[in-house]
């Protein structure tokens, strides 16, 4: 059975299909890692907003203009950290041109975000590469400890989250079952509800579930 990290799904599959094998599904783990990188570049891009508020201040008072620094793809630091965000869920392979020097100089600005950004790579490419539960066993405590390394406060809850439920997590390993199929389905439950703005009655909202995606 592929699921979350929720208690209350384990409880539930436990208790309904005892001898069933619990996976979690990988892309709930890797999720975690991505808001631990998304909060990184959050704190910073709150630093910048607030540094560039204070310049601002200082210019009024002085009765000049402020001019906020660009860097050599135009981007100020403000706007830099807003439009990495979309950059650092991809893959290196997958960026544009633009997002490639886009990275190059975020990276050169905060090296934090450089080592979160290759700590959530890691854990990726440990989904794609290992084969077995062994390789995948031994590449998640080098991943641990790399985390524990860095000091991160984030990743380490993620570290303790995978450590909470490395068992389930192995388990994907075994025939790298996931509940893509299931998520989808759920977006599409939801987009439909979305277009009738809510639900009064639940019984006949089913009945037209079952009538149009059974």
């Amino acid at each position: 059975i592929t699921l979350d990290m929720a208690n209350s799904m384990k409880t539930i599959a436990k208790k309904c299909f005892p001898k069933a094998i619990q996976v979690t599904d990988r892309f709930h783990v890797q999720k975690l890692a991505l808001e631990a990188l998304q909060d990184i570049r959050i704190k910073h891009r709150w630093d910048a907003i607030e540094l560039e508020n204070e310049q601002i201040k200082l210019a009024k008072a002085k009765n000049s203009t402020c001019s906020p620094k660009e860097f050599s793809n135009g981007d100020t630091r403000k706007q830099l950290l807003a439009r990495s965000r979309y950059l650092l869920y991809k893959a290196p392979s997958n960026w544009t041109e633009s997002q490639y020097c886009r990275s190059k100089i975020l990276f050169d600005q905060y090296p934090d975000i450089k080592i979160a950004f290759d700590l959530t790579q890691g854990l990726r490419n440990i989904y794609n590469t290992a084969k077995t539960i062994e390789v995948a066993y031994t590449k998640l405590a080098h991943w641990y400890k790399d985390v524990e390394n860095t000091g991160f406060r984030a990743f380490n809850t993620i570290a303790n989250t995978i450590t909470l439920n490395y068992r389930s997590i192995l388990n994907y390993f075994i025939n790298r079952s996931t509940n893509a199929s299931a998520e989808s389905f759920n977006a599409k439950i939801k987009a439909f509800r979305a277009q009738f703005r809510g639900v009064r009655n639940v019984e006949f909202f089913l009945f037209r579930l079952t009538t149009i995606f059974a």
